[in-house]
């Protein structure tokens, strides 16, 4: 039983961030890390707010070219650590729930032992994380040279030699700062779904007890369709940051509307491949179930079926049994349903809700870039145009 409840505790949150959060009481119950987020945003937002208005830029920074910079700050860090809050606990849920139905039999289950043990010393240790943040300070050193207010004022810093050099400390506080901090927290959370990824596999690899005719048509792994459902937080954080990107452009005159559908399809494709990508780790295990699902229940189904034509319908049919409320008929009832189920048996953890979701989270951010088109006051005014027939 202990072995049982010390499986159910594995959870990707750790590391010298996540302990600094705990020390400072910006982590509650050790998974909910949102006040840590809404911290590492509005922080250094405030900062920037505060340089730009000393330094008279207050109209510059409110303005649509620098859009980004806000929903950096303001929506995708808060949302990174929203997703870690709500999708850790399923992580726990989900090695709990693969023990608990025997998927992962007993003799399966010290190695299992051994790989969460193994994925916690990895997200604890302070290495990743250091680098990430090594990572993320060259990237920002690289950039020094940039003037972040000339280029939203539409200057291209590459081809003025008077830009460079020429920095604001609010430039330098964004460039130096600011970027790191949202490079970092990302980085890190791609470390986070690389660390999953690597469980899904090491668990594909263990020897699994899938069972053909389960009810969730996965073998018994369809709860990794409702952890995958805690990834929406994520999409809508990628999204957004892409969608603040596109507006900028499009305000700066660098990219017109009709060009933005190639940057639509190219997000919809990173959501598919970082958080549908992992569910086909399992897809050579449920097509081998499957397979043999179907010999076995179609040979069992043979079987019964013989024996119940012999029985009803051959030359000789039972003595003395009523025909009306045999159990006989509900069986072979039941035996269709669960030859039905295995062969609707999905290859993929993945059903068109969770497609849903994960699409919709993704295109909520995008729609906004519509009004560069269809500008809110010529809707409003059409849309109360036709409500009063003028």
């Amino acid at each position: 039983m202990e072995k049982r409840e010390s499986l159910a505790d594995f959870s990707l949150l750790g590391g010298p961030l996540h302990r600094l959060g705990c020390r400072l009481g910006l982590v509650r119950d050790g998974t909910n890390t949102t006040a840590l987020g809404l911290v590492l945003g509005a922080f250094p937002w405030i900062v920037l707010l505060a340089l730009a208005l000393v330094e008279g830029l207050g109209p510059v920074l409110f303005s649509i070219e620098a859009i980004g910079r806000h929903v950096r700050l303001l929506v995708v860090i808060p949302l990174l650590f929203v997703c870690e809050t709500f999708i850790d606990p399923r992580f726990a849920a989900f090695v709990h729930v693969i023990v608990r139905s025997q998927v992962v039999p007993a003799t399966a289950r010290p190695a299992l032992q051994s790989e969460i043990a193994r994925i916690t010393r990895w997200k604890d240790g302070w290495l990743p994380e250091a680098c990430f943040l090594l990572a993320a300070v060259l990237l920002a050193l690289t950039m020094r040279n940039v003037n972040f207010f000339d280029y939203l004022s539409g200057l291209d810093w590459r081809s003025n030699p008077r830009v460079l050099g020429e920095t604001t400390w609010n430039a330098q506080w964004y460039w130096m700062v600011c970027m790191p901090l949202f490079r970092f927290l990302f980085l890190r959370w791609l470390w986070r779904l690389a660390l999953w990824c690597f469980f899904l596999w090491r668990v594909s690899r263990l020897e699994l007890r899938l069972v053909p005719t389960h009810p969730d048509r996965a073998g018994g792994l369809g709860y990794l369709e409702l952890v995958h459902s805690e990834f929406t937080p994520m999409v809508l954080a990628i999204s957004a940051a892409q969608s603040a990107s596109l507006a900028q452009d499009i305000a700066s005159g660098r990219m017109t509307l009709d060009a933005i559908y190639p940057g639509v399809a190219f997000i919809l494709l990173v959501d598919v491949v970082l958080f549908l990508g992992p569910l086909h780790i399992f897809s050579r295990k449920l097509w081998a179930c499957k397979v043999k699902g179907l010999s076995d229940y179609s040979a069992f189904a043979e079987r019964y079926v013989n024996e119940f034509d012999r029985k009803w319908l051959g030359a000789d049919p039972a003595p003395g049994e009523a025909l009306l409320g045999t159990p006989d008929i509900q069986s072979l009832a039941d035996l269709s349903n669960s030859v039905s189920i295995v062969r609707d048996m999905r290859l993929v953890p993945v059903s068109p809700t969770l497609l849903m979701y994960l699409a919709v989270a993704a295109l909520l951010p995008l729609l906004p870039l519509a009004l560069f088109k269809y500008p809110l006051a010529d809707l409003l005014a059409k849309f109360f145009g036709s409500l009063s027939g003028l």
